[in-house]
C-alpha cells in the first residue's frame, strides 16, 4: 500500500512539475558525463532528479548559498547510478549536506596493521555516512561530471549503495542474475592488481587511494565506470562487466 502511494505521488509530482529547459541545457553544457546519455536516457534522468530534489533535503553549510543550479547538479550526479534500478534504493537517508569546499571531521580514529588505535583530524571532500547524510564539498562537486575520472558525488553515492545490505565492503546487493562469486572474483584481482603496483613504486592508472579497502576501491570503479567508460573497460573488463550488470548501464557500449 505504501509502495503503490508513493508511486501515485510521484507520478502526481512528475505531471505537475518540471525541470526548466534553461537549466537542464545549462547542466549538461558543463557535464560532459551526462552527454553521453541518449535522449530517452536523459529524459529519465532529468525526471528522477526532480524526484530526489523534491523527496531529499539539501542542505548548506559553512555558509554556503546553495542556487538552484547547484542543487541540480548534485541531483542529477547522484541519481545517474540509479537510473535503471530506482529512487528506493536512497530510502535509507533523507539530507544532503554541502559545505563551500573541503571539510575537517575532527577526532577520527583509525586503526593500523599492528591493531594500533590513532586519533586525527580528516580533511575529506566527501563523505557517507552509513546511517546517516552524504556530505559534499561544492568544490568537488563542481569539478565533478566534467568526463576526467573525477567525481565525488557518485563516489559517495556508491558507498551508499553498498551499505544498502548493512556492510560496506565492496559488494552491494546484487541481482538474482548476479554472482557473488563472480563479483569478488573479478574485484579481488583488480583490487590485488592496484595494490601489487603500488608495492613496486608504479604510477597506478587508478587513484591510489581505491587500495584503501574494497569498499574505497569500489567507490572509485563506480566513479571511472561513469566517467571516463571507455578506457575503463579497456583497462578493467571483468569489473566493468560487474558493474554493467549491476547498474543495467553500459555507458562504452562493449556489454
Amino acid at each position: 500500500m505504501l509502495g503503490f502511494l508513493r508511486s501515485l505521488r510521484r507520478k502526481r509530482l512528475l505531471a505537475n512539475n518540471s525541470i526548466p529547459d534553461r537549466a537542464w541545457q545549462s547542466l549538461l553544457a558543463t557535464a560532459p558525463t551526462l552527454q553521453r546519455l541518449d535522449p530517452s536516457q536523459q529524459a529519465r534522468l532529468r525526471e528522477l532528479a526532480l524526484l530526489f530534489l523534491h523527496e531529499k533535503r539539501l542542505e548548506p553549510a559553512g555558509e554556503l548559498q546553495l542556487t538552484d543550479a547547484m542543487r541540480l547538479r548534485i541531483a542529477a550526479l547522484a541519481v545517474l547510478p540509479i537510473l535503471e534500478l530506482g529512487l528506493d534504493l536512497y530510502d535509507g537517508f533523507v539530507s544532503v549536506i554541502v559545505y563551500p569546499g573541503e571539510f575537517v571531521v575532527r577526532n577520527r580514529e583509525h586503526i593500523d596493521e599492528a591493531g594500533v588505535v590513532h586519533t586525527a583530524d580528516d580533511v575529506l571532500s566527501g563523505e557517507a555516512w552509513e546511517r546517516g547524510p552524504v556530505v559534499l564539498g561544492w568544490t568537488d562537486v563542481d569539478a565533478s561530471g566534467r568526463g576526467d575520472g573525477y567525481n565525488v558525488v557518485i563516489h559517495e553515492f556508491a558507498h551508499k549503495l553498498d551499505a544498502l545490505d548493512g556492510v560496506t565492503n565492496g559488494i552491494p546487493p546484487l541481482h538474482r542474475s548476479m554472482r557473488t562469486r563472480a563479483w569478488s572474483e573479478a574485484f579481488q584481482q583488480a583490487f590485488d592488481r592496484l595494490n601489487a603496483e603500488l608495492d613496486r613504486d608504479e604510477e597506478t592508472w587508478l587513484d591510489p587511494y581505491a587500495a584503501e579497502s574494497p569498499a574505497e576501491f569500489f567507490a572509485v570503479c563506480v566513479e571511472m565506470f561513469f566517467e571516463v567508460p571507455d578506457t575503463f573497460a579497456a583497462r578493467y573488463p571483468e569489473v566493468y562487466g560487474q558493474l554493467a550488470a549491476y547498474f543495467r548501464q553500459d555507458p562504452a557500449g562493449v556489454t
